[in-house]
């Protein structure tokens, strides 16, 4: 006999700003269940995940859990407020009788210490801390809201093969499809507000969708012509019996009514990449290439020729150079020894994945347009904008929004558009997958297969990487990078073992500042001051700086988070623009003293480090 479910949600309900979000959405959790969660962006899959998870009350339905069931839930945003590290963070999580050691050996497991500030946590770090206080108590349900986000290949593939191990239930939300693939028995689609469910993995999910969706529009193409067929007898054949043409008429009304009430699936997002004149063929060769930073080597002597139409994936732990080793194939970092020498007829275009390129006070239609008029130029022809952004699943209304209130899959949809909108023939793409859903993410794959120029790609998706690389180009230790044929799955046959946590991470955290959560160091996020020669002692003021900076710095960080919360309010620019405004202004302003505040600091500490040795 089967035991009974933990945890039951029946017909729930949900509806925000006069729309429903949820209609009729079903979802039961029974011991040792292996479920992901599935369906496009906005259409409530982390809604309903904090409906179950008894944070959240719908409009309609129930909620049961079983007395005695314990249960952990995975925010994508933790909140951190009132921990002084992250080891208490991870901690208050387990109930009297847990076992603390596992807390610790968690933390350790994913590249923390225990004693990190939360405050000072970057988005890697942080998830990496949500995920501990998750795992530590070992409840008999976890509910984990895109686990994978900000983690980098080493602790995607360590957590994969934890939650394997876990005799905790599982629901799963992800855009990693290699991870849900191997993680789950079966899928919960949440689609138009109502859930349905297979008695499969995720690998069997997107063949079942889409036979779905082939006979949804066969049978909404009966009910049209049904339509046509009593609309017809309305106008030429009412003449039998009145009683039976007043019920017919009324029929006839609630198969309009059907019709109109039918939600299509929401589109499909249409890419296609703005491809300029040929370059030559060949776009970038690095001969015995070498860069350093202080003592830590980012690239070791590296060889390495990248020719017109060739796809390039790179691939590395968090801190391991991606970014500064895209700078320096393309030019925009010079080494400290061997030749970088470019192609010709070069024309490159940099998809920013920190969004740093986007003001918050800009609208969607300014972004794309630089503030001129209402038309962009795509693929040498002149498209009105609110035509483009339907390529791009935004609605007309939305041409106006300010880029503050967009969803992290929306920015990041708005910068692919604005990405794709210019002509190049060498595409950089750092971490393009990043909050998109499954069917964009098939898409920008086919984009990028059409793609006739060069792609460099930086990813910690593996399918995708196999999707779309010809070639990837692995991270070994002290700054060695080797190429291998294939995709991810490949390098995988080739070099034995999948991708490992940087050994010196520990070690390089003071001198290499603090993880951005988005793949690299906030030093390889742009290029670092040139390491300085030594020139005598520091002076008394420069030792103060030194001495006074990591405060003023760890001040800055406090305060842009707060203005971030601030900004983060989706009715504040409706409701006080002046206050908008003005935390927007100082956002900008404390960013950039933080940067130049960390500039300072490094190179005073290269030069203290120069002297000493």
């Amino acid at each position: 006999m089967a035991a009974p479910p933990l945890l039951t949600l029946q017909d729930i309900a949900l509806t925000f700003g006069g729309t429903p979000l949820i209609q009729r959405a079903e979802l039961t959790i029974a011991p040792g269940e292996r479920a992901c969660l599935v369906g496009r962006n906005g259409s409530g899959k982390s809604t309903l995940m904090r409906i179950a998870a008894g944070l959240a009350e719908p409009d309609r339905g129930e909620r049961f859990l079983q007395p005695g069931t314990t249960l952990r839930y995975l925010a994508q945003e933790p909140d951190f407020s009132g921990f002084a590290s992250t080891l208490d963070f991870a901690l208050a999580g387990l109930a009297p009788g847990d076992d603390a050691h596992r807390a610790r050996y968690l933390l350790e497991s994913l590249g923390l210490t225990g004693t990190e500030e939360p405050a000072r946590l970057s988005g890697g770090e942080a998830r990496r801390a949500a995920l501990a206080q998750a795992l530590a108590p070992e409840p008999d349900i976890l509910l984990l809201d895109e686990p994978t986000n900000h983690l980098d290949l080493p602790a995607i593939e360590w957590l994969e093969a934890e939650l394997k191990r876990t005799r905790s239930a599982l629901v799963l939300i992800s855009h990693d499809r290699r991870f849900l693939s191997a993680l789950s028995r079966s899928t919960v689609w949440l689609d138009r507000g109502v859930t349905r469910r297979i008695e499969q993995g995720f690998s069997g999910f997107e063949a079942w969708r889409d036979a779905f969706f082939e006979e949804e529009e066969r049978d909404k193409h009966k009910l049209d012509r049904k339509i046509a067929d009593e609309e017809h007898w309305l106008r030429y054949g009412v003449t039998a019996r009145r009683k039976r043409n007043v019920r017919r008429l009324a029929d006839l009304h609630d198969l309009r009514k059907t019709s109109r009430e039918h939600r299509r699936p929401v589109g499909q997002a249409v890419l296609t990449a703005s491809e300029g004149e040929a370059s030559g063929t060949l776009v970038a060769e690095a001969r015995g290439v070498s860069k350093s930073f202080g003592a830590r080597r980012i690239v070791s002597d590296l060889s390495l020729r990248i020719l017109r139409g060739d796809r390039l994936g790179i691939v590395g732990p968090n801190g391991a150079g991606k970014t500064t080793l895209i700078n320096l194939l393309t030019g925009a970092l010079a080494p400290d020894s061997g030749e970088i020498r470019l192609g010709t007829s070069l024309n490159m275009v940099h998809l920013d994945q920190r969004r740093a390129s986007l003001n918050p006070t800009d609208t969607v239609t300014e972004v794309l347009t630089g503030g001129r008029g209402d038309t962009v130029t795509v693929g040498g022809r002149s498209r009105h904008v609110i035509g483009y952004l339907k390529d791009f699943l935004f609605a007309p209304e939305q041409a106006r929004t300010p880029v503050s209130v967009l969803s992290g899959g929306e920015r990041n949809r708005l910068l692919i558009a604005r990405t794709l909108a210019q002509a190049s023939n060498l595409l950089v793409l750092d971490e393009p997958t990043n909050d998109l859903d499954l069917e964009t993410l098939d898409l920008l794959q086919e984009m990028l297969g059409d793609y006739a120029g060069t792609l460099i790609l930086v990813s910690h998706d593996r399918d995708f990487l196999d999707r779309v690389a010809g070639t990837v180009l692995v991270s070994e230790e002290e700054g060695r990078w080797v190429e291998y044929a294939g995709g991810y799955t490949d390098m995988l046959a080739q070099r034995g073992r999948g991708v490992e946590a940087r050994t010196t991470a520990k070690a390089d955290a003071k001198g290499d500042g603090k993880g951005d959560g988005k793949g690299e160091t906030k030093g390889d996020a742009r290029e670092r001051p040139a390491r300085p020669e030594a020139k005598g002692k520091l002076g008394f003021k420069e030792q103060h700086e030194l001495k006074t900076l990591p405060a003023r710095i760890a001040e800055l960080e406090a305060g842009i988070g707060k203005l971030r919360t601030v900004l983060a309010d989706p009715g504040l620019y409706g409701r006080d623009p002046a206050r908008f405004a003005k935390a927007t202004d100082l956002l900008g302003a404390a960013e950039t003293e933080l940067a130049a505040a960390e500039d300072r600091w490094l190179a005073l500490e290269m030069l203290r480090e120069s002297q000493n040795a």
